[in-house]
């Protein structure tokens, strides 16, 4: 590159002859300084803008946003609601507590106790001087014991839960549902005259008059055990309940289970009719533990009607 100076001085002109080598050196040497230049000023800027010793130059700089003077008062008020959460958690329980507690009576269970981390009383009342927000350790230590009074009340109820279901199954294995839905109660258990010989004897159960066709309705849940017909009970019916104790339907005129077959409480097992030894068409009803005859009405609940009281065409046998 060529560069061609003229001026009224010179008596010709001249010229300077710059060649690549010299641009790339100057080309270098500007970058060079630009470098420097910026890294002097990055220098300043960090080092002595923000100690105020140029304050012509902090007006251009980005100011850090300050720092919330109320940070460590938001902190204590989120504290503050969580230990007023924790009161009414605390206040939960206890409810729960007492009401397992009534639950456990109601069922005739002795109460369990599960800590005093739950009984937690009504409080109330000005807020006393001198008073102070709870700690982070305190708060947790709070926390974790209202989390373990959960979780043993937890286990309380369903240690009382699994124990009702226990006795509701266990009820419906006992005889208390009555084997007619509205029947009157003839011949009663315990001694009285045989109509057949006349002579005193004991029935073993319970007679109940109802016309033939009357569904006939297991007293409890179990496994029937036999359904045939008998020289003395006629087409009769014995469900096992466990335990020893076994039912008995007797005098049917149809049967409508079979042995070995699972009937619930109140299903129909069979229908009222007077065959075997009988005198007209009846149930005849027993009630056996280990195989010793008991009077049903200490199983049966309901209100049955005429306990004792004759119906026309009851067996008076040993039915």
């Amino acid at each position: 590159m060529q560069i061609i100076l003229v001026h009224p001085r010179f008596r010709q002109a001249r010229t300077i002859v710059i060649g690549r080598g010299t641009v790339t050196t100057l080309a270098l040497a500007l970058l060079l300084a630009l470098a420097s230049a910026s890294g002097l000023l990055s220098y300043v800027m960090v080092r002595h803008a923000a100690g105020a010793q140029l304050p012509w130059l902090q007006q251009w700089l980005p100011q850090p946003a300050p720092l919330a003077a109320d940070g460590d008062e938001r902190v204590r008020h989120h504290i503050d609601a969580l230990a007023v959460r924790l009161g009414q958690l605390q206040a939960r329980l206890a409810r729960l507590d007492a009401l397992g507690e009534r639950l456990a009576s109601m069922a005739g269970l002795p109460a369990v106790d599960i800590g005093a981390a739950s009984r937690v009383p009504g409080r109330g009342g000005p807020l006393a001087a001198g008073s102070r927000s709870l700690t982070l350790d305190e708060l947790a230590h709070a926390i974790d014991r209202t989390d373990s009074a959960f979780e043993r009340q937890s286990d309380t109820l369903d240690l009382l839960e699994s124990e009702l279901l226990y006795r509701e199954a266990a009820a419906r294995l006992v005889p208390s549902t009555r084997p007619l839905a509205d029947a009157l109660v003839g011949s009663a258990f315990g001694a009285r005259i045989d109509p057949f010989t006349g002579r005193r004897v004991v029935h073993e159960g319970l007679d109940f008059g109802a016309p033939v066709g009357t569904p006939i309705l297991a007293a409890a849940a179990g496994v029937v055990v036999y359904a045939e017909r008998h020289p003395a009970y006629g087409n009769q019916v014995d469900i096992d309940h466990g335990n020893g104790l076994v039912t008995r339907y007797a005098h049917a005129s149809r049967l409508d289970v079979t042995a070995g077959e699972i009937v619930k409480q109140g299903q129909k097992i069979a229908e009222v009719g007077s065959t075997g030894r009988s005198t007209g068409p009846h149930l005849h009803f027993e009630v056996r533990l280990d195989g010793v005859p008991k009077d049903p009405l200490a199983y049966l609940r309901g209100g049955l009607r005429g306990a004792g009281a004759p119906v026309a065409g009851s067996c008076r046998g040993a039915c």
